[in-house]
């Protein structure tokens, strides 16, 4: 037997490893040279291998050795604790390798050690949102059916609580940051994922999701894999009108967007739309305006720009109008619509205001004799 004051060697990450990156999709060159990126068209869900990393819940026993079971957790800096050997690091490591590298630790103290390493429960799934979402930020993804939560999107920002059942995916990430803005360009989706090993290259896949829904090619929708980025482009120009139909009919579009409707409404406040919804829909909700009172030809939509600045727009509302025409504009998130008072509304409640002060001496005879003279 093994003298029990032997203290285990330091483990360390080879070399080899460290510099290891991603290898080139098939049919490409590998990439040379110091580059920040390595572009790929594909993420090749096929090739797929989990990495360890801090989170993952692990379940170690040697076969026929008592007292060397463990139930650990990958700490922050990559490493889990064992019965004699102390902190072993995994982190990059498939489980595979990291059940390779602690049977060479025991190898020191065992003969032929059997080494079984579980996986009890992965890490969740961090990934970062940017661009057209409704709520750029952090997020935990989670594959047990439990709610992932909104890590960070700004002040004052209240936890998402979206159930998730399976993997992880894009698509996923997408709907739990509140689904895309009307702004967004969807055939512009980059995905960056770091290196699984410590020093490698992040790598780019890019994504066209519009072909996906206008003309019903295939794409895909990429499992995340911790340390994920979703980037989604802002068009340069206004979509066309089928693409915002499309779009706004697909789950990358949030469900609801609210919308405050103020004026000669019968039902003024928030309303709560689908998104892409149409000016008339938001009247609509807000009770329709009222016939004796509103100037439909003069509704100003209210519309805070990204970059902070203010846009006022004149609309004579057409219900017949097709949608996003200068009649009847999509409305977007936090939009204002104000339906305004015709000028003989105007005019009698200055009137009304005017000569409540005087009421008890004024009387109709009267003022239709001050405004006949």
């Amino acid at each position: 037997m093994a003298p029990t004051n032997v203290q285990p060697e330091a483990f360390q990450i080879p070399e080899s490893s460290a510099q290891e990156a991603d290898p080139a999709p098939a049919g490409q060159a590998p990439q040379s040279g110091p580059q920040p990126y390595a572009v790929m068209a594909d993420p090749g869900q096929a090739g797929f291998r989990y990495r360890l990393g801090p989170g993952d819940s692990l379940r170690m026993a040697v076969f026929r050795v008592e007292g060397y079971e463990a139930e650990v957790v990958v700490l922050a800096d990559g490493t889990i604790n064992l019965p004699r050997l102390g902190a072993v690091p995994v982190w990059g490591l498939s489980l595979d390798e990291a059940r390779q590298r602690i049977t060479e630790g025991y190898d020191r103290y065992l003969r032929n050690p059997l080494v079984y390493l579980d996986l009890v429960a992965p890490r969740p799934v961090r990934v970062t949102m940017l661009g057209e979402v409704q709520k750029p930020g952090f997020y935990s993804l989670t594959q047990d059916g439990q709610s992932a939560q909104l890590v960070a999107a700004g002040p004052g920002a209240a936890p998402t609580t979206i159930p998730s059942a399976g993997w992880p995916t894009l698509v996923d990430a997408v709907q739990r940051a509140g689904g895309v803005t009307a702004l967004a360009d969807l055939s512009e989706v980059v995905l960056t994922r770091p290196s699984p090993v410590p020093g490698g290259r992040p790598v780019e896949y890019r994504f066209d999701y519009q072909q996906l829904l206008m003309e019903n090619r295939s794409t895909v929708n990429p499992l995340l894999y911790d340390g994920d980025m979703i980037r989604i482009a802002r068009a340069e120009v206004p979509k066309p009108r089928d693409v915002l139909i499309r779009t706004a009919a697909s789950n990358f579009a949030p469900d609801t967007i609210g919308v405050t409707v103020v004026g000669e409404v019968r039902q003024p406040g928030l309303k709560q739309l689908r998104s892409n919804s149409p000016l008339t829909a938001a009247v609509i909700a807000a009770g329709d305006v009222d016939p004796g009172r509103a100037n439909s030809r003069d509704i100003r939509l209210i519309r805070v720009r990204p970059d902070g600045n203010v846009e006022v727009r004149a609309v004579a509302l057409d219900p017949s109008a097709p949608l996003d025409s200068p009649a009847n504009p999509s409305l977007h998130n936090g939009d204002m619509v104000v339906v305004p008072r015709n000028g003989w509304t105007r005019f009698n409640d200055f009137l009304l205001q005017a000569v409540t002060p005087f009421g008890p001496v004024l009387n109709a005879a009267s003022i239709y004799r001050i405004f006949a003279n």
